[in-house]
């Protein structure tokens, strides 16, 4: 991820996101970067940045002259600004409805993991393409929460199993937008060319069992929010349900596949 524009209790801890999915989002973040070929010394926006994961590997990989990072989350703007020291990194305060930035400033504009946070996409995407310069590319990606997302995935449909307010909040149905074919038709309805699709895939290993469900605990997310709002005795059979359900190996370690769906497109 990049982040979330919305400061929320779920959303607040960059380190417990870290920890949630953070973590995860990084291999994304860099098949995500190189495979938009942006020209070095460009100017890029990154939009509900969270705590610097896209911003980073923007640093990392795309000789960037500068990346102006936004966040309507002070906390994850903190949190970001600590983890990368950057002179060419400036990190701002700010709604992805609203970018308090000028219009064409920038050579690439990007969102990582906030799309379907945000209560009006189509407005966020058309400030993307207003403060793009001409031929800039804009670019996002979301998690595949119906399917590829399987960390997700697999807490959903325990949840769904043992409550069924969990199948009412699961972010699989509540976010249609995190598909190829909604992701296409928002980025041309506003007004972008040569919009392409398409998804990464990256592993996701747990140590152990522990490893994949001691985050879910930490509030920090839709899946782990909504656990911090059920009793013990509910908690503890959505625990029980992934231990049996999940494929865990002979040395205790679980593997699974994370999955985001990428679309892209160019200023006219």
């Amino acid at each position: 991820m990049g982040g979330t524009t919305a400061e929320t209790g779920s959303w607040a801890d960059g380190d417990r996101y870290e920890a949630y999915v953070g973590r995860w989002s990084r291999p994304v973040a860099r098949q995500f970067v190189a495979g938009l070929a942006v020209p070095g010394g460009g100017r890029w926006v990154d939009v509900g940045c969270g705590t610097g994961v896209l911003t980073g590997t923007v640093l990392d990989l795309a000789e960037p002259a500068a990346v102006r990072a936004v966040d309507r989350s002070p906390s994850f703007v903190r949190s970001a600004a600590a983890r990368l020291p950057d002179r060419r990194a400036t990190f701002v305060v700010g709604d992805a409805l609203a970018l308090p930035l000028r219009d064409a400033s920038a050579d690439a504009v990007v969102s990582g993991l906030v799309l379907n946070f945000l209560p009006d996409a189509p407005a966020a995407v058309g400030e993307c393409r207003r403060v793009a310069v001409r031929s800039a590319v804009v670019a996002a990606y979301v998690w595949d929460h119906a399917e590829g997302m399987q960390l997700m995935r697999a807490f959903w449909d325990a949840a769904a199993r043992v409550d069924p307010a969990g199948a009412e909040v699961d972010e699989g149905t509540r976010f249609p937008l995190c598909a190829p074919g909604p992701l296409h038709r928002l980025f041309s309805a506003a007004g972008l060319d040569d919009v392409v699709t398409g998804s990464v895939d990256v592993p996701t290993v747990f140590a152990d069992f522990d490893d994949y469900w001691t985050p879910f605990l930490g509030g920090t997310g839709p899946a782990p929010a909504y656990l911090a709002t059920r009793d013990e005795d509910v908690r503890t059979r959505i625990r029980e349900a992934l231990r049996r359900g999940l494929p865990t190996r002979d040395d205790g370690s679980i593997a699974l596949t994370a999955r985001a769906s990428t679309v892209r497109g160019r200023v006219p």
